[in-house]
């Protein structure tokens, strides 16, 4: 019996399915051995390989969001996948084929796409139950970096709605200043006492 473990962000899952190695006494439960992995994005192809599949892909994308944090240009070139920016929210990913005569794969995914498909990336790597062959570029990216772009996106989401609630009230209360003359109002305040 194979292993199956699936890791969840939002809209995307990935399914990764293999043995535990016994000869390195490994719990039944574990994966060390990657016989098949699936990569499920909402309203996507389903993006399924082998393990030699899954190391470059990951650092693809790892790769892309990198440059996408330092502001260069974010494309990333290989021989099995392509990552290039459309725009600012709009990604287009090109998954060739190691089988001869067999189409390339074309998705455009979102940045909430994006980030979920890194953070389910990020979750098997920090995985206990998975072991899997880190290559020299993923061992050298801090987290934070994994996650940095998001982060921002998080923070401008997260700072927008209360700067333009403090603005609003600065208008609104200046309105009210504008119109609201306080000697008027104590000279009608003055005459009706004198009444």
């Amino acid at each position: 019996m194979q292993n199956k473990l699936s890791f969840h962000q939002s809209s995307v899952s990935l399914e990764i399915v293999g043995l535990p190695d016994y000869s390195n006494n490994e719990n039944k439960d574990q994966i060390s051995i990657i016989s098949q992995w699936k990569l499920n994005i909402v309203d996507k192809p389903l993006i399924e390989g082998k393990i030699e599949h899954l190391g470059p892909i990951m650092e693809a994308f790892y790769i892309y969001s990198n440059l996408l944090i330092k502001n260069e240009i974010p494309i990333y070139e290989s021989e099995l996948i392509d990552i290039k920016a459309d725009n600012l929210h709009v990604h287009n990913i090109v998954l060739k084929s190691s089988k001869p005569n067999v189409k390339p794969l074309i998705l455009k995914i979102g940045n909430s796409l994006l980030s979920d498909t890194i953070n389910c990336f990020d979750q098997l790597s920090e995985s206990s139950k998975v072991r899997i062959k880190k290559t020299g570029f993923s061992k050298n990216i801090p987290k934070k970096v994994r996650f940095g772009v998001f982060n921002k996106v998080r923070i401008i989401n997260f700072i927008i709605p209360p700067f333009i609630a403090i603005f609003s009230l600065i208008l609104l209360s200046s309105a009210f200043i504008y119109f609201h003359n306080p000697i008027e109002n104590k000279e009608k305040n003055e005459q009706i006492n004198s009444k």
